[in-house]
């Protein structure tokens, strides 16, 4: 566990992180929505950068219609990269692939990225009602 650690801080200290989300269309497969996901995943590992956290939302409604679909599949990458030169392949790549709906890359800061850490340790984002229903099973 601790080796991870370390590894995440030096990847925190040697580069820059990342967060992009991107919306599949409401049409494909699971299999071939899979198959979109791991094409970017490795896009990401074969221009240098490293996948830090990958988070599948599934699908979604969309807050208003897009190429006349109105749910979309959700997927978040977390990646840390050495300069800008995965996010413009990546972001390029986004632009050429008819099944994204919409993308948006974010570069994160030092407040964003301890943020993460505590969502993926399940210490924010959780819901009221989560917490109560847990409180009442331990009275």
């Amino acid at each position: 566990m601790g080796s991870k650690i370390n590894l995440y801080l030096n990847i925190c200290r040697m580069s820059k992180q990342y967060e992009t989300v991107f919306i599949l269309t409401p049409i494909l497969s699971e299999a071939q929505m899979r198959d979109a996901v791991e094409k970017f995943r490795t896009l990401i590992t074969d221009n240098g950068g490293s996948l830090v956290h990958e988070e599948n939302w599934g699908l979604r409604k969309l807050a208003y219609p897009i190429q006349k679909k109105n749910t979309g599949y959700y997927t978040v990458f977390e990646y840390a990269s050495e300069g800008g030169a995965v996010v413009d392949v990546l972001e390029t790549e986004f632009r050429r692939d008819e099944r994204i709906l919409r993308f948006l890359t974010i570069a994160l800061d030092k407040d964003s990225l301890a943020y993460n850490e505590k969502k993926r340790k399940g210490l924010v984002g959780r819901k009221k009602e989560e917490t109560t229903t847990e409180s009442k099973t331990e009275a």
